[in-house]
């Protein structure tokens, strides 16, 4: 996988997590308001590199026990796509840097 490739990807895992995280804010927001369909996000890869994100509604309610566990893995996803993104930014810093010598 080149550099380009490493922050691409890294990039479509923290877009995906932020729609996740957009998903249960609102499942959240409405806990409360009868008769609404609790939003479901699932991630799938693309090609060549990649995730993405589809919110869906669902036929369960929501359970703030269930959310707060969501949020928790979205962040850490999010944190650790964060990482990739800086590092393959690091390495591509670093080779441009290599090159100007």
């Amino acid at each position: 996988m080149s550099i380009s490739g490493i922050t691409s990807t890294a990039l479509s895992g923290m877009r995906a997590q932020t729609t996740r995280i957009g998903a249960i804010a609102n499942n959240v927001a409405n806990v409360s308001t009868p008769g609404y369909a609790r939003l479901n996000t699932s991630l799938t890869t693309t090609e060549p590199g990649g995730v993405q994100a589809a919110v869906e509604p669902t036929a369960s309610d929501v359970d703030p026990a269930t959310e707060l566990t969501d949020m928790m893995q979205a962040e850490q996803s999010y944190k650790a796509n964060a990482v990739a993104f800086e590092t393959g930014a690091d390495m591509w810093e670093m080779l441009m840097s290599i090159k100007r010598d």
